[in-house]
């Protein structure tokens, strides 16, 4: 069925996909509110959206965004330190928050009448987070755990994080989100207390509401409770474009694992960096091409077709901030290397230079990719974090309206120019995950 509906999304006339209505609204100490009203349930979604990340990170403190995001929770004048989770799950609510290289992220999923609730305490803790030295020694052994599961005990993860400090030179995408070991050891109070103050603040966020409320209450609401809150004077960050590369970059990374895999990355342009942004779209299109489900190129040629790898992939993040990497990946299937892997993924690269795809393949591409988009516009929580997204890394929300027509208008001849112009060898970084024998506890 899912595969019907995608061929129908592409047969589709463009002004069936109806933008949802979005309303913006900015209070005086420069918070911006965006609301989008669906009453198809009676539930909120409420996310309030930093600009700061790990990108914004100096070296000394990787990771203190994501440190942050474990504070906040830790209380302020008026709530004491798990007091914000215990209400919010009072009032059957579900929260969480997230850290990614371009933002920070809180977000609350309520009954719609219990939005006040959420104001009241992210209002509260946007100015008057207590950071406290004993709750921050609990705190780092909690993130300490979590990157020793995430990464230092996850073969994969562990390469792309080598990888990332290789292929990345000047950018600080460089860095982990997480941080790095040493760093995390490090942090002490103040420093934190520092972050805090410098990025968390009303003009320097953005609110995100989707779900069955009143646009005019809402503004009226957020007014009530984060009026009165004092901006902060932000300075704007110096330049962080990634140095020319001049050659291919590899690595081996050996850590104890079971499998071997390999993993290339090229330098590309996003959405927010490219001076042409149909390029952004078609290396999103391309993607789709060599990973976009069973029948893509990667899957059908590499694993079912010479059938040497048993896992392939490739990724492309349209909205990052700054420049980032069209990576693809391999596992080698039992009796082939890294090195066939290599091989068979710059073999279907050469044939995309070289040759347009097939104007039914395209079709059927873009097909899959906007009805993954579609699809996920059914979620209240996907449509406010694609507006809050899209909003902090400056893009701006309405660019969401846009994804669907700037996709259909990719060619075959741009998926092909793209291909040439940025999937080059000057632009190449590789990594090879040597596996070493598994510790195995007595």
């Amino acid at each position: 069925m899912k595969k019907i509906l995608s061929f129908l999304i592409c047969a589709l006339s463009l002004n069936s996909f109806a933008a949802p209505k979005i309303a913006e609204h900015q209070l005086a100490n420069g918070l911006k509110i965006l609301v989008q009203e669906d009453h198809r349930s009676p539930v909120v979604v409420s996310q309030v959206w930093y600009k700061v990340g790990a990108s914004y990170e100096p070296s000394g403190i990787t990771g203190i965004s994501h440190m942050l995001e474990h504070m906040m929770f830790k209380g302020t004048d008026k709530h004491a330190p798990g007091e914000f989770s215990r209400i919010i799950a009072e009032n059957g609510g579900e929260e969480n928050a997230f850290t990614g290289y371009d933002y920070t992220a809180y977000f609350q999923t309520m009954a719609a009448e219990k939005l006040p609730v959420s104001f009241e305490l992210e209002a509260d803790r946007m100015r008057h987070l207590h950071i406290l030295p004993e709750e921050l020694k609990k705190e780092l052994e909690v993130v300490t755990e979590e990157r020793r599961m995430r990464t230092d005990d996850n073969p994969q993860a562990k390469m792309a994080e080598q990888f990332s400090a290789m292929a990345h030179t000047s950018s600080p995408y460089k860095n982990p989100i997480i941080g790095w070991t040493t760093d995390i050891a490090a942090y002490a109070a103040p420093d934190l207390q520092a972050w805090y103050q410098r990025w968390y603040a009303p003009n320097n966020a953005t609110l995100v509401i989707v779900g069955d409320v009143k646009t005019a209450d809402v503004f009226a609401l957020a007014q009530q409770h984060f009026g009165n809150l004092q901006p902060s004077e932000l300075v704007p960050l110096k330049p962080q474009k990634e140095s020319p590369q001049l050659g291919v970059r590899k690595m081996t990374v050996k850590v104890p694992a079971k499998l071997p895999s390999v993993l290339l990355g090229y330098h590309v342009p996003t959405l927010k960096t490219a001076e042409n942004e149909s390029e952004a779209y078609a290396l999103e299109v391309l993607a789709g091409v060599l990973d976009g489900g069973s029948s893509a190129r990667l899957s059908s040629s590499l694993i079912r077709g010479k059938q040497v790898a048993v896992a392939a992939g490739a990724g492309y993040n349209l909205t990052s901030r700054l420049d980032d990497l069209f990576e693809l990946e391999g596992t080698p299937a039992d009796g082939k290397t890294v090195w066939d892997v290599e091989a068979a993924l710059k073999a279907e690269i050469a044939n995309l230079q070289t040759k347009l795809i097939e104007p039914a393949e395209l079709q059927r591409i873009k097909a899959q990719v906007l009805a993954g988009e579609v699809y996920q516009r059914d979620s209240n929580f996907y449509q406010a974090m694609q507006l809050g997204m899209l909003e902090t890394v400056g893009l701006g929300y309405k660019k969401a309206d846009e994804y669907v027509q700037k996709i259909n208008q990719v060619t075959a001849e741009q998926v092909r120019n793209v291909a040439r112009k940025y999937l080059i060898d000057d632009h190449l970084n590789v990594a090879y995950l040597e596996p070493q024998k598994m510790i195995t506890a007595k």
